[in-house]
């Protein structure tokens, strides 16, 4: 393919070397004339073990140029990436002027185009951004509309510095954040010769996905610090403790607790965390990661109660009141929690769990609730039927088969606040699917 990468920074620069060494034709484009004249010297504008090599080989063959003319490399390509910078300003904003300038040259270039274009933005922004502002940027510079020969999409990059190269020959994923399957195919194309899975999106989910990325990196890192203090104050080798921590990889290292839900509760997690966290106050460690968790566990909580209240209906039904599904335990539910508020503010409520029946609730599980919560046997529903005929609103708190026939049965006159996010709805279309195989 001919493709032009607009900004010879550090993505710029990697991409547009790896893609030329993959065998497309690429012309570099950048404002700044030192960095035109150092990539056509084959020279690397930035730090990357092995960038010169690769510069060498595909400026030597032709594969590679840079030039400081938008309308010129518009004109011998047929896709442009934008690579340009998106730096953080002073109050943590996003600075995306260079994004605005870009897109606004090419849509200029391409005003005397009438061929089929593509555009597509890898620098990391914010979800929004190229709807409500590269879009109209390229149509404002072209000065009229270019929907039927201009294609956009969203492709960032998951590239760390050191490792570039090889981050960019072996991603986790190509991603594709284009409603448009000529688009998609097109990137299929660009990056044919990766041998790792693609992934098209919408534009939205791509734009976060960076961000999320980066976030949970910074979030691993944090973590693993404070780990590496509390270790240190109890004489434990932080380094031997992690090794092993790594090995589950079924529950630590995993996707198990990553899918977006309600707050966490039960016998273990907020007791282990509140020990953890008052042992390493005691020995005089700070560890503000881990104290922020048990907050924004709550705040999830008080969030639900304001959704509820905010509908103005009294009669509420629950759908599950354990701290999970396919469980009978009610110790430090957080759905248990949510219940008490919305009685407390005067709600009506009823709840429907089969697994949590006073007659088959033993030791400790009873206990709980004879003694902390004896009001909550009285709001139980024996049906569906009955919390439905109740229900004003719905609560759903467990992804399981009893929320699926419920959600099944609501009907016009009934809101519903899913506190699975959709979870209920994926798990019984799962259901499905292995059944019909």
């Amino acid at each position: 393919m001919r493709v032009s990468v607009f900004g010879l920074g550090y993505v710029g620069c990697v991409t547009a070397a790896c893609l030329a060494k993959a065998g497309h034709q690429v012309i570099g484009v950048d404002i700044t004339p030192e960095k035109v004249v150092m990539l056509n010297d084959a020279v690397p504008p930035v730090v990357e073990p092995g960038l010169g090599e690769v510069l060498a080989e595909v400026v030597w063959d032709k594969r590679l140029r840079a030039i400081s003319s938008t309308e010129n490399a518009v004109k011998e390509t047929e896709l442009a990436l934008v690579c340009v910078g998106t730096p953080s300003r002073s109050n943590g904003r996003l600075d995306i002027n260079a994004v605005e300038r870009v897109a606004h040259e090419i849509g200029a270039a391409l005003s005397a185009r009438s061929d089929p274009f593509t555009v597509v933005l890898r620098s990391t922004v914010l979800p929004g951004t190229t709807e409500q502002t590269f879009i109209p940027a390229l149509l404002s510079g072209a000065g009229r509309g270019l929907d039927s020969g201009l294609r956009v999409a969203v492709n960032p990059e998951f590239m760390r510095e050191g490792s570039a190269l090889k981050d960019f020959a072996q991603p986790p994923f190509t991603l594709a954040g284009t409603s448009d399957d000529e688009t998609a195919d097109q990137l299929r194309k660009l990056y044919a010769s990766l041998e790792t899975p693609f992934v098209q999106t919408t534009i939205r989910t791509a734009e976060m996905l960076k961000y999320v990325s980066n976030t949970f990196h910074a979030l691993k890192i944090a973590f693993a610090n404070e780990i590496g203090d509390v270790c240190a104050a109890f004489s434990v080798d932080p380094q031997e403790l992690m090794r092993i921590f790594m090995m589950d990889r079924k529950l630590n290292i995993s996707e198990m607790y990553l899918r977006p839900g309600f707050a966490f509760g039960g016998s273990c997690l907020p007791k282990d965390l509140r020990a953890l966290i008052y042992a390493a106050r005691s020995a005089d460690v700070a560890v503000p990661l881990l104290s922020s968790i048990i907050p924004s566990n709550d705040g999830q909580i008080r969030e639900q109660v304001d959704a509820v209240l905010k509908t103005r209906k009294r009669k509420v039904g629950i759908v599950g009141l354990s701290f999970k599904p396919a469980t009978d335990d009610l110790r430090e539910s957080p759905m248990v929690t949510l219940a008490e508020a919305l009685i407390g503010k005067g709600c009506d409520v009823r709840i429907l769990d089969r697994n949590v029946s006073l007659a088959r609730l033993m030791g400790a599980n009873r206990r709980y609730i004879e003694e902390e919560i004896p009001h909550i046997s009285s709001l139980m529903c024996e049906n569906a039927e009955d919390l439905l005929a109740h229900a004003e609103v719905i609560v759903i708190g467990n992804a399981d088969a009893e929320a699926a026939a419920i959600l099944d049965a609501v009907t016009p006159r009934h809101i519903v606040i899913d506190l699975t996010r959709g979870m209920v709805r994926k798990k019984k279309l799962e259901r499905r699917l292995e059944t019909a195989a």
